[in-house]
């Protein structure tokens, strides 16, 4: 005899609120005027709002690439035989820990009014080779410096608990076979270790595109930027930085498919020996 389904108020009540929610969303969203929405759809693809999106990618994968090149010089800082370099390195990563990142950009943009001048010599004597500082130090390479800075603190903690995540077993074999170190990182240790660091290292690469609208305080045209300076002249607040969180959301969705793209290519194995599926590539 077929089964017959109780009532269950809970259910109808969970329902129920969430076709009230949105009700409420849709009315806020598309039936309330002061969105503008046609302003938004002029804005959107508008020369100077795609000068700034093209700025905030160029500036963000700028920021990757010195970043985690600073955080994978920093992971073999961490894991190095000499304490020297594992104490200065625990310094660095303390610092950028505990230091918000428009702190950082701050204090980079400001260099000028702690050092007037950089240079090149032997410390505590005069430079061989220098230059005013707020020459070199302009609004897009603090933003360079002051990003790439503070990402390497956050990815050389997330590259050394990559590393570690590998049984020991695994280092054992590789001595035990007598591979090169290059060889052992590329063909055994890196691979499993990437499965690991994959999840954490993506939140960072999306948290690095988003705080690229942090330079807005130094005046570097981005996105955030540029549509700060559109909504002082035509007044229209809300439009702009509705035309800015598109943006976002539009890269931040791309990023976060290459994320899931990454975790089912390095996971594949594993899913295997654990009886699941393996996802389709």
């Amino acid at each position: 005899m077929p089964r017959k389904r109780r009532f269950e108020p809970a259910r109808w009540a969970i329902l129920l609120a969430s076709i009230y929610l949105l009700a409420i969303i849709l009315n806020l969203l598309i039936f309330n005027k002061a969105w503008n929405w046609h302003l938004v759809a002029t804005y959107l693809f508008s020369p100077r709002i795609l000068i700034g999106v093209g700025n905030t990618i160029w500036l963000t994968l700028l920021a990757l690439f010195f970043g985690l090149l600073l955080g994978l010089i920093g992971c073999m800082a961490r894991l190095s035989r000499f304490a020297v370099l594992r104490g200065a390195m625990f310094c660095y990563v303390w610092f950028t820990r505990a230091t918000p990142p428009l702190v950082v950009l701050l204090l980079i943009y400001f260099l000028g009014v702690l050092k007037p001048t950089l240079g090149v010599g032997l410390p505590f004597v005069d430079p061989v080779v220098k230059w005013p500082t707020n020459d070199l130090i302009t609004p897009f390479t603090a933003a360079v410096v002051g990003l790439s800075f503070y990402l390497g603190g956050k990815t050389a903690e997330i590259f050394r608990s990559g590393y570690l995540a590998v049984g020991a077993g695994q280092h054992e074999a590789v001595k035990a076979l007598g591979l090169s170190p290059w060889t052992a990182l590329t063909r055994v240790v890196g691979p499993q270790a990437l499965r690991a660091l994959t999840p954490p290292l993506a939140n960072e690469v999306v948290t690095a595109f988003k705080n690229t609208s942090l330079v807005s305080v130094v005046g570097y045209a981005e996105l955030l930027t540029t549509v700060q300076r559109l909504y002082a002249v035509n007044f229209e607040t809300i439009p702009m930085l509705t035309v800015a969180c598109v943006w976002y959301l539009a890269l931040t969705s791309a990023l976060m498919t290459g994320q899931l793209w990454l975790e089912r290519r390095f996971g594949r194995g594993y899913e295997r020996r654990a009886g699941v599926p393996a996802a389709r590539t």
